[in-house]
């Protein structure tokens, strides 16, 4: 495999398994990354003291990410160090009401806090449930790297899609059939925040989401989330991987039915006999291979997810009451994801994650100081929303926190540094400032992403949020261990 030469387009999560997954099978990777670091929107932003993780914060199914590790013979334990997060959650209410997700013993089952011995009873039932869900994806889906809506029914047959997981129905749905505490019916729903998505639009097996929370652990990376892309780029230096920092790819140059090589912005062509792009799949599409609108039109039904706006805050004092991972929920969370989702207007009462590091990672700040990052969830960038209409929301923001529990915010701000959808745009090359790849909608597209082997050309692979199994941190990740095991079976036959 060594005389094959494989060139990956951007170096996300999903574009850094592909090169440790193909490296480890004897294939020569080279990867081509925009920005002056690898990681994608896992990034960090230091100042003053202060450490913000500028993407991902919440690390879950840490098992997926030591496959890639011990696909290479090393030990994950040796890159970087995971810190359990406790309580999993914080969750605030407009009438006062705090809610904890903790774990409460060795098996990792988990309660709620300050609800009923009846409600953690029908929470109980609902994880039984949840992990059915988790058990038939697992073995399908994940393990395999299905792709398509065929590839499902052959795989679980077209009675078991739509009875065993739920099929037509929607995750807020199925919710209530098990869970009839109204908060902890709007915190289950909020799971979907992994995938940039509204439980009312999306299909129910994402109800799974809780489970694979619950029974391998929230956890965070020792020292910023950022550590995690150091022990992947240490891992990568070691197989032999070469890295490109500032070369942006602006051209993926094709021959019939085959693409043959890469354009910088510099002018330079890089010849290859793979090329993966971590690239969204429509942005690759008409940005790099200049397709026309006839084709990309098969591609519509893959919506991009949401966008935010990310506010990262130095703050003068530290906020007792908040934990690790929090939630500023919406007084209608129903609304709030109709305005997103469905509306793609800025939401007037939004639902807000808010995440205080120092609370497990006193080095995230200044000795006396705190820093925060607050993200409501907001549409992809839209034609009638403008830059002064997300600075009119950030003062929203405020005063919802400022009412809920932060008192005197504003006074207590040292400086803060922001994120728009344009930003995240220009910074990633994600489609439309989305976050999360493709929106999982049971109309839209049942939930599925676009596939991770090109349509069009056959030596062309896409990974990363906008594909199979989609967005969030894991499953990117298993994007690239999955495309590992799509090219070694097409080489095969």
């Amino acid at each position: 495999m060594r005389n094959k030469k494989v060139v990956i387009v951007g170096s996300g999560l999903g574009g850094i398994s592909s090169a440790i997954s193909l490296a480890t099978q004897g294939y020569d990777v080279e990867v081509f990354e925009k920005n002056d670091k690898i990681g994608g929107k896992l990034n960090v932003l230091e100042r003053d003291g202060f450490k913000f993780d500028l993407g991902p914060s919440i690390f879950t199914m840490p098992h997926i990410f030591n496959e890639l590790f011990e696909n290479a013979g090393k030990n994950m334990e040796d890159y970087f160090t995971l810190v359990p997060v406790k309580p999993h959650w914080r969750n605030f209410f407009e009438d006062g009401k705090i809610i904890d997700l903790i774990p409460v013993d060795i098996k990792n089952k988990f309660r709620a806090t300050n609800v009923s011995e009846r409600d953690n009873r029908d929470l109980e039932e609902f994880l039984t449930y949840s992990k059915k869900l988790y058990d038939l994806v697992d073995e399908g889906y994940f393990a395999k790297g299905l792709d398509t809506f065929k590839d499902n029914i052959k795989e679980y047959g077209f009675i078991k899609l739509l009875k065993d997981l739920d099929g037509l129905s929607t995750m807020d749905s199925q919710v209530r059939k098990y869970i009839d505490n109204e908060y902890l019916i709007d915190i289950i729903n909020f799971f979907i925040k992994y995938v940039g998505s509204s439980p009312y639009n999306a299909p129910a097996l994402f109800n799974l989401l809780p489970y694979i929370q619950y029974q391998f652990g929230l956890w965070y990376v020792e020292g910023g989330m950022y550590n995690l892309a150091e022990g992947l780029l240490k891992l990568m230096e070691e197989l032999e991987v070469k890295i490109n920092l500032n070369s942006e790819v602006v051209e993926i140059l094709k021959e019939n039915e085959k693409v043959s090589a890469i354009r910088l912005k510099n002018g330079k062509v890089i010849k290859a006999d793979i090329i993966v792009s971590n690239m969204e799949v429509i942005p690759a599409y008409e940005n790099l291979l200049k397709e026309d609108r006839e084709f990309l039109k098969k591609y519509d039904k893959f919506e991009p997810t949401c966008s935010g706006l990310v506010i990262h805050l130095g703050l003068k004092k530290e906020y007792k009451n908040l934990a690790h991972h929090n939630f500023f929920f919406s007084k209608d969370p129903k609304e709030h994801f109709a305005t997103v989702f469905n509306k793609k207007k800025l939401p007037s009462d939004p639902t807000i994650y808010l995440v205080a590091p120092t609370r497990t990672d006193k080095s995230q700040a200044p000795e006396g100081y705190d820093n925060i990052k607050i993200l409501p969830h907001i549409p992809y960038i839209q034609d009638d929303i403008k830059l002064s209409d997300y600075m009119e929301l950030k003062e929203r923001i405020y005063d919802k926190l400022e009412s809920m529990g932060l008192d005197d915010l504003r006074e207590n701000i040292l400086f803060e540094e922001i994120l728009t959808p344009f930003d995240i745009k220009k910074m990633y090359n994600s489609n439309k400032g989305s976050i999360y790849g493709v929106v999982s909608d049971v109309k839209k597209n049942l939930g599925l992403k676009a596939p991770k082997r090109s349509e069009k050309y056959y030596n062309l692979y896409f990974v990363g949020g906008s594909v199979n199994p989609g967005g969030g941190m894991p499953m990117v990740t298993l994007s690239g261990l999955n495309l590992k095991d799509l090219i070694l079976e097409t080489k095969k036959n």
